[in-house]
């Protein structure tokens, strides 16, 4: 079973930064793309940035230039940067990987794996 676990929400007030953290554990064979969405209540949730095993970065219009995504492999862990911070930028973030599990049978199992989600708040 896998599992990510997210860390580094919270207040700041606008102009400010914060650093967002995922780390996936369990029997992880592989992970190919790793990226961060956002959702507001009642709202679809949106892509905020994605990174592929490969380095290939994509980002939201809305974020480009002020947050950076990286991935840290050897930790099975992705991180965003977020500087400038808005009050638009105020929501529930996710972390999102694309897993291959070592299942009970030695098979890999490749699934998609959200984070519990952690809470921004950017105040004017």
């Amino acid at each position: 079973q896998v599992q990510l676990v997210e860390s580094g929400g919270g207040l700041v007030q606008a102009g400010g930064s914060l650093r967002l953290s995922c780390a996936a554990s369990g029997s992880i064979f592989a992970i190919n793309a790793m990226g961060w969405y956002r959702q507001a209540p009642g709202n679809q949730r949106e892509l905020v940035a994605t990174i592929s095993s490969g380095g290939r970065i994509n980002y939201a219009d809305s974020v480009k230039g002020r947050f950076t995504i990286s991935r840290d492999n050897g930790k099975n862990a992705v991180h965003l940067q977020m500087n400038s911070l808005k009050p638009e930028d105020t929501f529930v973030y996710y972390c999102n990987m694309d897993v291959g599990a070592i299942a009970s049978t030695g098979r890999i199992v490749w699934s998609e794996y959200w984070g519990q989600g952690t809470e921004v708040t950017v105040s004017s």
